[in-house]
């Protein structure tokens, strides 16, 4: 225990952990060291086999996938201190691969439901027509929320229909732009900007009715608004219309190589994600190709 109080002691004083993380780490860590006394082992004299056995309990327990995970997080930092602090020669975990938590696919509206929450702003105001073009423009690149909110006027090209985004990383990426987007964006930029403004010519494309750029929190007040007058049942965010983006295009026959660069995923497994179809498609598809999918004498004319 002396060990383990020391290493929380450091977790918060010189590595600025929170309270809440501290005695969270102190809950793993006690557990995991009356797994090891009921073996007669102490937490220096552990070895790889004890970690492992201590994630196979946790499993046979019920504990999830991500539960797991962030016990032996808490193991293996105790461990990288220990090693540091020369307690112990070897850490135990520096081989032991913790478990994947499933990865959930992503929520996802339908495109009547994005036609709906698109078109849900009131634009015979200023602010109703900026919040069209916000939500139009989410729907047509699969931008961030921060991304669209840094959006500058210049990265817009109009004419040729597409936009340069800054994403993570200062990665930039083309990303074209379809002729719904655009024909908003030129209303908002005609019409309301010029009211948002207040003489002020800054860079930001979508400000805010003080003239300030639009903050990441304002754009999602903008989607959950709309959400409201859409009358949408599922929690919507900014991702959502991101979600939706890349599967309404891949379920449209869009390559993943194409959607991959448009959303900026550096890695294309990122975007497999989406590759997902409805049930209705599968069956669809089951129906059409299955040799047995349908009774012999459908094709026939029926039964007799």
């Amino acid at each position: 225990m002396a060990v383990v109080a020391e290493f929380l002691g450091t977790l918060q004083a010189e590595w600025g952990a929170s309270r809440n993380t501290v005695l969270a780490y102190g809950r793993d860590l006690a557990d995991f060291e009356r797994f090891l006394a009921a073996r007669h082992r102490s937490v220096a004299g552990a070895g790889m086999k004890d970690v492992t056995d201590y994630l196979g309990a946790l499993r046979r327990r019920g504990l999830g996938a991500r539960s797991t995970a962030r016990r032996l997080a808490a193991i293996r930092a105790l461990y990288r201190f220990l090693v540091e602090a020369g307690d112990v020669r070897r850490d135990p975990t520096e081989h032991v691969e913790g478990p994947r938590a499933p990865r959930r696919l992503p929520r996802t509206l339908s495109v009547a439901e994005v036609a709906s929450l698109i078109e849900s702003p009131d634009t015979t105001r200023a602010d109703g027509v900026r919040d069209r073009a916000v939500l139009e423009l989410l729907y047509a690149s699969g931008m961030r929320a921060s991304e669209i909110a840094s959006l500058r006027v210049e990265d817009l090209n109009l004419s040729a229909g597409y936009l340069i985004c800054l994403g993570k990383g200062g990665r930039q990426r083309l990303i074209p732009v379809g002729a719904q987007a655009l024909h908003w964006v030129r209303g908002y930029l005609a019409a309301a900007r010029p009211a948002f403004a207040r003489g002020g010519d800054g860079p930001t494309l979508f400000l805010n009715r003080r003239g300030r750029p639009l903050t990441r929190q304002q754009v999602w007040a903008i989607l959950k608004r709309g959400a409201r007058r859409a009358s949408l049942r599922a929690a919507v965010s900014p991702h959502t219309l991101r979600h939706s983006f890349a599967s309404h295009l891949l379920q449209g026959g869009a390559d993943l190589r194409a959607v991959q660069a448009m959303l900026g995923h550096a890695d294309i497994s990122t975007t497999q994600i989406y590759t997902h179809l409805p049930s209705s498609a599968v069956r669809d598809m089951y129906r059409r190709f299955h040799p047995r999918a349908r009774l012999a004498g459908a094709a026939a004319g029926g039964a007799r």
